[in-house]
């Protein structure tokens, strides 16, 4: 991340631009005409660029609005001038200037999309796009003495713990890194099921300091994600610093010594102990698989695996496949086997929401990769759009209108309208299916759930070799499994997507505290919380990223707010070294008011609205994964610590 960590600004260190004539046109047919008229607007000067007839049609939906709503004539000219000025640029007549500053930029970004994006987001789009580096994430008189003192465990080497060892190397801290896999990567190393991938757009769900402008779909599939990481990881030598197949077991806070003592397990049973003054675990939410208890599984005879350990020894062609579950994993298993295999059935407990996307599926053009890698700013405003479109823009459509007359159905009248939009794809989709669309209606409101995107799922469920069942699976046999009407389907195989223990935070991890308070007691049954998801009072020295209250039910980057949680824990760690502070600890009455505002907002939230369950909530029916804020709040909540809410202990 910029400051102390290496910035690779997305414009001012491009690759020269190479293509001949031939192919930069080619590339301009093939790109987007909002993102080409602020690179003209860069390159010449000339504001005409964002004024009439260039305006373009406001962006609908989930699409780019790649033609910018413009009559053909006016996409033509368009097109010409990009030609003529990325010319010249490729035979340096063309001098790039620096970056807009914020105002300039949310101007620009508002233009591009045909809707006003709020002055607030200035700076930190300007963060995101490498325009200027995030503030204050360096020593303030250079790395001082005391700095040797200081000593990190990183839990986790996923895109988080990637991070977090990449700003530690920067500021020269000394730090180990422990993976419980055998490689870097998180849930992405964990999770190789057949049509795995991410369901945010790529090109924002990459980390600020290292971005691609390389992905070869707008929704990467999990080998691409998996290379990238892997890349970051080997650039920035995190993976040299990482001890892999290494998983902690215990924490303990020597209280004493000031320290935290670590006990892990190695591969083959070998036992490790890491002493440390701070642990930052980047264990997230989602790495932890949720396995059910039906009668009778033992019983089964054949290979039965959640998506996440799946089995590739099995094979599935001309096998009957049971997949169990309708969230988000099986809606990219199932028309990812569906070709292969000889019968899949789908076992459905409450139908889901989907959206269509015409991006989902689509590949980045050879031309449009050539722009996002050569031209300057377009790849940078093209995160930033995206930042608006799928991050923060929904959240004010989420709120319950206690007026509202179809509280059944949604909860606002904007969402009564999004339910009115994806009620019309999926009828659209199962056309002359009246069986299908009885079965897949759900009965709550849109986006109660986490919102799924088509790829495919209605025509996979068309398909006469796939069969949707509306019934819960209630109990195994030698032979197959019996669904909750009583009836019995043969199966060969069976995969088990069921989730993951989303409220079972740093479980099943065994941590004590300030006086040996257990941390899993001090929360109570799956009832995390923590001062903006980083901090909990009695353990000090102890700071989560992608902590409870942290991920983003209404869209965005799980990366966006880790980086977030990871800039203010940085903070903390040079506030407590040139400060000459041993111990952070939040108070307690910091967290309490914490908890008691992220309720409160929750209150007003579609995701405590009555008649659906969902992974967001404990058993109890509080929501502990979810954040209630925008990516825009959190980020400035996490701008700039306020050490009156930590108690500190100063060194003797």
């Amino acid at each position: 991340m910029p400051g102390a960590t290496p910035q690779r600004p997305f414009d001012l260190s491009l690759p020269p631009l190479r293509a001949d004539d031939a192919e930069l046109r080619a590339a301009i047919a093939e790109g987007n005409l909002p993102l080409l008229l602020l690179v003209l607007k860069m390159l010449t000067g000339e504001e005409r660029w964002l004024e009439e007839p260039y305006r373009p049609s406001r962006a609908r939906a989930l699409e780019d609005n790649d033609h910018g709503g413009f009559p053909e004539e006016v996409q033509e000219e368009i097109r010409e001038a990009a030609f003529g000025v990325l010319k010249e640029l490729r035979e340096g007549r063309v001098e790039v200037p620096r970056p807009p500053d914020e105002d300039e930029l949310i101007h620009m970004v508002s233009v591009s999309l045909g809707e006003e994006v709020p002055a607030e987001y200035g700076r930190s789009m300007a963060e995101e796009a490498g325009f200027v580096p995030r503030e204050d994430i360096d020593w303030h008189d250079g790395r001082p003495p005391a700095a040797e003192q200081m000593s990190v465990l990183v839990i986790g080497a996923g895109p988080s713990g990637i991070a977090v060892g990449t700003m530690l190397a920067a500021l020269g801290i000394e730090h180990a890194i422990v993976e419980k896999s055998p490689a870097v990567g998180g849930v992405w190393w964990e999770n190789d099921y057949p049509g795995a991938g991410v369901d945010t757009p790529t090109h924002m769900y990459s980390l600020s300091f290292s971005p691609s402008r390389s992905w070869r779909r707008y929704y990467a599939k999990q080998p691409e994600i998996l290379g990238y990481l892997q890349r970051v990881a080997e650039e920035c030598g995190v993976s040299d610093r990482v001890d892999f197949e290494t998983e902690v077991e215990r924490l303990d806070w020597d209280e004493e010594r000031q320290i935290w003592t670590a006990r892990a397990r190695a591969a083959g049973g070998e036992r490790r102990t890491y002493e440390a003054r701070v642990v930052i675990s980047c264990a997230g939410i989602i790495g932890r698989p949720k396995t059910p208890k039906i009668e009778g599984m033992e019983k089964f005879r054949g290979p039965m695996f959640h998506p996440a350990h799946w089995d590739h020894s099995v094979e599935l062609a001309g096998k009957r496949v049971a997949v169990i579950g309708t969230g988000a994993t099986a809606m990219q298993v199932v028309p990812a086997i569906a070709e292969e295999a000889g019968r899949v059935l789908v076992f459905q407990r409450s139908a889901q929401w989907v959206a269509p996307n015409p991006n989902y599926l689509r590949e980045v053009t050879d031309g449009a990769r050539l722009l996002m890698e050569h031209v300057p700013f377009y790849a940078s405003f093209y995160r930033m759009r995206l930042i608006w479109q799928f991050q923060d823009k929904l959240l004010a459509t989420l709120r319950r209108d206690p007026e509202w007359p179809h509280p059944e159905r949604s909860v606002n009248a904007t969402n009564d309208r999004h339910r009115e939009y994806f009620l019309s794809h999926l009828e659209a989709e199962l056309e002359g299916r009246p069986d299908l669309l009885e079965k897949v209606v759900p009965t709550y409101p849109p986006y109660g759930k986490r919102i799924l995107m088509d790829n495919g799922w209605y025509r996979t469920l068309r398909r006469p070799d796939v069969e949707l069942i509306a019934e819960d699976v209630t109990a195994f046999d030698e032979e197959g499994v019996i669904s909750a009407d009583g009836e019995h389907h043969p199966v060969d195989v069976v995969v088990l997507a069921t989730g993951f223990h989303s409220t079972r935070i740093l479980w099943p991890m065994e941590v004590y505290g300030r006086g040996g308070v257990s941390l899993h007691e001090q929360w109570g049954d799956e009832d995390a919380s923590a001062y903006l998801g980083v901090a909990v009072p009695n353990f000090p020295n102890l700071f989560l990223i992608g902590g409870p209250h942290t991920f983003t039910g209404h869209g965005g980057s799980a990366i966006y707010m880790a980086e977030s949680a990871i800039a203010y824990t940085a903070r903390l760690l040079i506030a407590m070294v040139e400060g000459g502070i041993e111990t952070l600890e939040v108070r307690p009455e910091v967290t309490e008011d914490y908890n008691r505002r992220i309720d409160a907002e929750h209150e007003q939230l579609i995701w405590t609205h009555p008649g659906m369950t969902t992974w967001y909530r404990n058993r109890h029916g509080r929501i502990v994964a979810m954040t209630p804020w925008r990516g825009v709040d959190y980020w400035e909540m996490t701008r700039t610590p306020n050490l009156a809410e930590f108690v500190a202990t100063r060194a003797a």
